[in-house]
């Protein structure tokens, strides 16, 4: 079970999990050994996923959602299978974590006297600075 706070627990039974062999360094081991996991999670058919998380879901990480709404993740930072797939499930985390924060209404501010009178000064600067450039007197 992936546990996000209290309200988010999702079965492992929701998860597929394919292996390859991973790039990189690793030595003899590495052409025989398939420790590269990739998590695939059926996102819009969850039904551990409230309505209103997965629909910030999609939109946040819909490059990641194939057309078949399937989360695709991969992991190869280790040498093993089982820290792999660990590692996969703890970025799902992660993802959920951050979409399930709400989102924070702007308020609608007015800038201070003395931002406007700071923006003026600079334009008058940077207004002065132009005014000076001009053509170089070649004597001839």
């Amino acid at each position: 079970m992936l546990e996000v706070g209290r309200r988010i627990r999702i079965p492992l039974r929701e998860f597929h999990f394919q292996f390859a062999r991973s790039s990189g360094a690793g030595g003899q081991n590495v052409n025989k050994v398939n420790t590269k996991a990739t998590l695939r999670w059926d996102v819009e058919d969850s039904e551990s996923l409230p309505e209103d998380l997965r629909e910030r879901f999609c939109a946040k990480y819909r490059r990641r959602i194939t057309r078949e709404g399937e989360l695709v993740l991969s992991s190869q930072r280790f040498r093993d299978q089982g820290r792999n797939v660990a590692d996969c499930l703890e970025k799902l985390r992660g993802m959920l974590e951050e979409v399930a924060r709400p989102v924070k209404k702007r308020k609608a501010t007015k800038p201070t006297r003395s931002s406007k009178e700071r923006r003026l000064k600079e334009k008058h600067l940077r207004s002065e600075i132009k005014k000076t450039r001009g053509r170089v007197g070649g004597g001839d």
